[in-house]
Protein backbone atom coordinates (compact mmCIF):
# COMPACT_ATOMS: atom_id res chain seq x y z
CA UNK A 1 0.00 0.00 0.00
CA UNK A 2 2.89 2.38 0.68
CA UNK A 3 4.11 2.20 -2.92
CA UNK A 4 0.64 2.86 -4.33
CA UNK A 5 0.14 5.79 -1.96
CA UNK A 6 3.47 7.39 -2.88
CA UNK A 7 2.79 6.91 -6.59
CA UNK A 8 -0.64 8.56 -6.23
CA UNK A 9 0.80 11.82 -4.85
CA UNK A 10 -0.02 14.62 -7.32
CA UNK A 11 2.75 16.94 -8.57
CA UNK A 12 3.82 19.56 -6.03
CA UNK A 13 3.63 23.10 -7.44
CA UNK A 14 6.56 25.37 -6.79
CA UNK A 15 7.04 29.05 -7.41
CA UNK A 16 9.72 28.30 -10.01
CA UNK A 17 10.72 25.44 -12.25
CA UNK A 18 8.99 22.20 -13.08
CA UNK A 19 6.49 20.77 -10.59
CA UNK A 20 8.02 18.04 -8.44
CA UNK A 21 6.60 14.58 -8.99
CA UNK A 22 7.48 13.23 -5.56
CA UNK A 23 8.38 14.59 -2.13
CA UNK A 24 12.05 14.58 -1.13
CA UNK A 25 11.47 12.71 2.16
CA UNK A 26 8.74 10.74 3.87
CA UNK A 27 8.07 10.60 7.63
CA UNK A 28 6.46 7.41 8.94
CA UNK A 29 6.05 5.60 12.23
CA UNK A 30 7.46 2.24 13.27
CA UNK A 31 4.71 0.28 11.52
CA UNK A 32 6.41 1.03 8.19
CA UNK A 33 9.84 -0.15 9.36
CA UNK A 34 10.30 -2.88 6.80
CA UNK A 35 13.09 -3.48 4.32
CA UNK A 36 10.60 -3.58 1.43
CA UNK A 37 9.18 -0.13 2.32
CA UNK A 38 12.63 1.42 2.65
CA UNK A 39 13.75 -0.06 -0.69
CA UNK A 40 10.60 1.16 -2.44
CA UNK A 41 11.20 4.71 -1.20
CA UNK A 42 14.89 4.62 -2.10
CA UNK A 43 14.05 3.43 -5.63
CA UNK A 44 11.84 6.50 -6.00
CA UNK A 45 14.62 8.81 -4.70
CA UNK A 46 12.67 9.58 -1.52
CA UNK A 47 14.60 9.72 1.73
CA UNK A 48 12.82 7.51 4.32
CA UNK A 49 12.45 9.01 7.82
CA UNK A 50 11.16 5.91 9.59
CA UNK A 51 11.85 5.10 13.24
CA UNK A 52 13.38 1.64 13.57
CA UNK A 53 11.63 -0.91 15.76
CA UNK A 54 13.30 -1.57 19.08
CA UNK A 55 16.13 0.91 18.41
CA UNK A 56 14.81 4.45 17.98
CA UNK A 57 11.96 6.20 19.71
CA UNK A 58 9.27 7.78 17.60
CA UNK A 59 9.38 10.99 19.67
CA UNK A 60 11.20 12.86 16.90
CA UNK A 61 8.51 11.92 14.41
CA UNK A 62 5.86 13.38 16.71
CA UNK A 63 6.68 16.89 15.57
CA UNK A 64 5.54 16.04 12.07
CA UNK A 65 2.69 13.70 13.02
CA UNK A 66 1.11 16.35 15.23
CA UNK A 67 0.00 18.32 12.17
CA UNK A 68 -1.93 15.31 10.85
CA UNK A 69 -3.44 14.49 14.24
CA UNK A 70 -4.54 18.11 14.69
CA UNK A 71 -6.20 18.16 11.28
CA UNK A 72 -8.07 14.93 12.00
CA UNK A 73 -9.23 16.42 15.31
CA UNK A 74 -10.58 19.45 13.45
CA UNK A 75 -12.58 17.18 11.18
CA UNK A 76 -13.87 15.10 14.08
CA UNK A 77 -15.61 18.13 15.59
CA UNK A 78 -18.22 17.69 12.88
CA UNK A 79 -20.47 14.90 14.13
CA UNK A 80 -21.56 13.79 10.70
CA UNK A 81 -17.92 13.12 9.77
CA UNK A 82 -16.86 11.61 13.10
CA UNK A 83 -19.60 9.00 12.79
CA UNK A 84 -20.00 8.20 9.13
CA UNK A 85 -23.70 8.15 8.29
CA UNK A 86 -23.29 8.42 4.54
CA UNK A 87 -22.96 5.24 2.52
CA UNK A 88 -22.14 6.94 -0.76
CA UNK A 89 -18.57 8.14 -1.15
CA UNK A 90 -19.49 11.22 -3.19
CA UNK A 91 -21.77 12.56 -0.45
CA UNK A 92 -19.14 11.88 2.21
CA UNK A 93 -16.55 13.66 0.05
CA UNK A 94 -18.89 16.64 -0.28
CA UNK A 95 -19.23 16.86 3.51
CA UNK A 96 -15.43 16.65 3.87
CA UNK A 97 -15.06 19.52 1.41
CA UNK A 98 -17.67 21.55 3.26
CA UNK A 99 -15.98 20.88 6.60
CA UNK A 100 -12.59 21.94 5.24
CA UNK A 101 -14.13 25.17 3.90
CA UNK A 102 -15.67 25.90 7.32
CA UNK A 103 -12.37 25.18 9.08
CA UNK A 104 -10.50 27.49 6.68
CA UNK A 105 -13.14 30.23 7.10
CA UNK A 106 -12.87 30.06 10.90
CA UNK A 107 -9.10 30.26 10.65
CA UNK A 108 -9.27 33.32 8.39
CA UNK A 109 -11.81 35.02 10.67
CA UNK A 110 -9.61 34.45 13.71
CA UNK A 111 -6.50 35.66 11.86
CA UNK A 112 -7.96 38.91 10.50
CA UNK A 113 -10.47 39.88 13.20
Amino acid sequence: MLEELVDAVPPIRQSWGRPRRRPSKLHADKAYDHRRCRRALTRRHIQPRIARRGIESSAKLGRHRWVVERTLAWFSQFRRLAIRYERRADIHSAFLTLASAIIAWRFVQRWFC
